[in-house]
């Protein structure tokens, strides 16, 4: 949202035609094109996939950069406002169902599936099966023949449990900006802002180290049964959830810097705020379910 606020706000903002929308379906069709040939082991689809990321990341940029001078032009109302809360709230509702089938998902195979291929309907096909979690135990794989190799699963020590208080202590120096903010100190809401970011970017590379070690000494892998296809797709989802988080803040910081925000007017801060604590969220569910049960 603007910084300002001018009298002459129309009661709601109608925008002019906008090439944007079509151009960013273009980058995306190239993005899934590309994807899709890619994982079909033709070569030339990473090629078309990073082209349609750089084409989605400059449409993207000029659509936000039109928004940003729209607003703080003054063009945006309470009414412009207001749309701006409820698109983020639902937004983030999306993505609590996103992550919402990927624990269920986990639920599913720890409570239904194990066991059911541990049943006595199953113990003729598969007679030295054990219906035990995690899957890392001799015969505990959803494959008997032996297909997978052994691994070792993840451990809440250390690593994670340094991400738990890496990102705790970011949403702690995101609501310190947030109130230094609405007092109108700018400078100590800079400050803060800065230090969130470099906790989220600590975070990553925190969990690049923790996929070195899975892979490298644990032998964990995407493919280690159903406990390492959902601790992959868990994790690396949402680790790919706080790098677009870090990138929200890191240019909501960058328009601090510029003057942007009011202590009346910042929605743009408070859905960067509101995506980074639903990250926290996710993180605690992670840590719980997927490090310690």
């Amino acid at each position: 949202m603007s910084s300002t606020s001018h009298a002459g706000t129309p009661y709601y903002f109608v925008p002019h035609e906008s090439r944007h929308p079509v151009m960013a379906a273009i980058g995306l069709f190239f993005v899934i094109l590309g994807a899709s040939q890619w994982i079909n082991a033709q070569e030339w689809g990473q090629y078309l996939l990073f082209f349609g990321l750089l084409w989605l990341f400059v449409v993207l940029f000029q659509w936000f950069r039109e928004a940003i001078s729209e607003s703080e032009s003054g063009l945006y109302g309470r009414k412009i406002d207001l749309s701006f809360r409820w698109s983020m709230s639902w937004f983030i509702f999306s993505e609590v169902m996103f992550f919402g089938a990927f624990f269920a998902a986990l639920w599913w195979a720890r409570g239904h599936s194990v066991p059911a291929l541990g049943s006595l309907d199953n113990a003729l096909l598969w007679p030295d099966f054990k219906a035990v979690w995690p899957s890392a135990a001799p015969g505990a794989t959803a494959s008997p023949a032996g297909t997978i190799e052994p691994f070792q699963t993840m451990t809440p020590f250390w690593l994670p449990t340094i991400n738990t208080a890496l990102l705790l202590s970011s949403g702690v120096t995101l609501t310190i900006a947030h109130h230094a903010l609405l007092a109108g100190h700018r400078s100590r809401t800079i400050a803060f802002m800065w230090m969130t970011v470099l906790l989220g970017l600590v975070f990553l590379f925190v969990q690049g180290y923790e996929y070195s070690h899975a892979y490298s000494e644990l032998n964990l892998k995407l493919t280690s049964g159903i406990y390492g296809s959902t601790f992959f797709m868990l994790t690396g989802f949402h680790g790919f959830h706080v790098f677009v988080g870090m990138l929200m803040l890191f240019f909501i910081t960058l328009r601090l810097q510029k003057g942007h925000f009011t202590a009346e007017r910042h929605f743009g801060f408070e859905g960067a705020a509101w995506y980074w604590h639903f990250v926290d969220v996710v993180w605690l569910g992670l840590y719980i379910l997927v490090y310690w049960l």
